[in-house]
């Protein structure tokens, strides 16, 4: 069976839900991966007991989701070009569409480091650093987004793009290993026994392990190229007007959803560093926590998307609806579990990161709050890729910003001032219940014609 003829099986023949773990299992283990290194960070940074290195962490953590908001507008929207395309037939298009959105993001990666080296100060103010933690700040974000920056962005695109195609399992590999050498890195730039540079030296070691992540992609489609629909050609800029638009537009709700994150998260942290620096370190590691239901929606959302979209544009229907439920099933299944064991254990979470007693305190609180949010949000994230699948801009768009942004402004003023620090950690909750209602009208608006058919 030729390379072609596996992409097709994958996309066609191969049964839904066989078919879905094949895409969906690497690109969960991306996710999973990837917010073990996340973890890694505030993990040895905490071995420090220092909660002011903590907040720092926690402080550039929403300046570097901006990153995945560029890479997302590219790689997206690239992804469900491209496997569209595939699902018509037409690998030449999917050619030009990837070399389309590889430069775009690269582009806007350089853009985005520049303008951030010159309005740190501002940005990481913005953010919720205080005179404290911002010298920690700037010196952990110089190399995450600074020198690091360009090399997430290309590293979550390829990874998008390669998935898009089929190819979910070297997606993975390319993932995994960046992630790997962050773990390995992290202990020796941050602790004191070894070149001992604290915060900074887990911004170092994370842009390090990017790079080079990066490069086994390019590497990879330099040796795969004859069998690969990604191109990275520049002749093939020439078609960048026929396809820009259209990648931006697609991969738009995505990243403004990260883009409005940071923002809600950058107005959280700020009405949180009004009270105790204790308490921003508790909310950051409950952040890292958060971010296991949440990176495992994005990791069924992501290995979907090739399969809806590719089966949208070749009006396979039910085949891309019951693709859509098996993976929301997955998605939500994990939520509740994990919703059942943070209840349960959240002191003792906390305690995984830090021993300082008021940062586990706040912690164990937040985490209980901010829990009942995942249901929700495990099944919001599937429904905005697949309406993106099907290139509805608009479905997604607003669930996209009903989930952050919109909401979360009113209601983080209205319930701090009811329930002072405590009531910020309810706004995403009800934000999250309001988005699930909205998408899942949408949802069947959009569906019952197309199954009419």
């Amino acid at each position: 069976m030729t390379a072609e003829e596996k992409r097709t099986a994958i996309f066609e023949s191969i049964p839904v839900r066989r078919a879905v773990c094949k895409q969906i299992i690497p690109a969960i283990a991306s996710q999973m991966i990837a917010l073990a290194y996340n973890i890694a960070d505030t993990y040895f940074v905490g071995m420090l007991n220092d909660p002011i290195q903590t907040a720092a962490v926690t402080v550039v953590a929403s300046a570097f989701l901006m990153l995945t908001a560029l890479s997302n507008l590219f790689g997206v929207g690239g992804a469900s070009l491209i496997a569209g395309a595939l699902g018509q037939k037409d690998p030449e298009r999917a050619k030009r569409i990837s070399t389309v959105s590889f430069y775009g993001g690269f582009g806007g990666a350089i853009l985005f480091s520049l303008l951030f080296s010159i309005f740190a100060s501002p940005i990481l103010y913005l953010c919720g650093a205080s005179d404290n933690t911002f010298e920690i700040s700037y010196g952990y974000a110089k190399w995450v987004i600074s020198f690091g920056g360009c090399a997430t962005i290309l590293n979550i695109l390829l990874a998008n793009l390669l998935r898009a195609e089929g190819s979910a399992v070297h997606a993975f590999a390319g993932v995994t290993l960046g992630a790997v050498l962050n773990i390995i890195l992290d202990p020796l730039f941050i602790l004191p026994q070894f070149l001992g540079y604290g915060a900074i030296g887990a911004g170092i070691a994370t842009a390090l392990s990017n790079l080079i992540a990066t490069l086994y992609f390019l590497v990879y489609l330099a040796l795969k190229r004859k069998t690969t629909v990604i191109r990275l050609h520049p002749r093939n800029l020439k078609y960048t007007r026929r396809h820009l638009i259209r990648i931006m537009a697609i991969g738009f709700p995505s990243a403004i959803q990260y883009a409005l994150t940071v923002a809600a998260v950058s107005l959280l942290l700020n009405f949180v560093s009004r009270y105790a620096t204790e308490a921003v370190a508790g909310l950051g590691i409950v952040r890292k926590l958060d971010l296991l239901p949440l990176y495992f929606a994005i990791g069924v959302s992501n290995g979907l998307l090739p399969l809806l979209a590719y089966n949208h544009a070749a009006n396979n229907h039910k085949r891309r609806h019951d693709a859509f439920k098996f993976g929301c099933l997955l998605s939500l299944s994990f939520s509740l579990l994990c919703l059942i064991c943070y209840e349960a254990f959240a002191p003792a979470l906390i305690a995984l990161f830090i021993k300082d007693g008021a940062t586990i305190a706040y912690g164990a609180v937040f985490l209980r709050i901010m829990v009942l949010a995942m249901p929700m949000m495990s099944i919001c994230y599937p429904m905005i890729i697949q309406f993106q699948a099907m290139g509805k801009v608009r479905e997604s768009l607003i669930c996209s910003v009903l989930r952050k942004g919109v909401l979360d402004v009113p209601l983080l003023f209205m319930l701090n001032g009811l329930i002072p620090l405590y009531g910020c950690m309810m706004v995403q909750p009800i934000v999250d219940t309001i988005s699930f209602i909205i998408a899942t009208v949408f949802y069947r608006k959009i569906n019952r014609p197309l199954h009419r058919n």
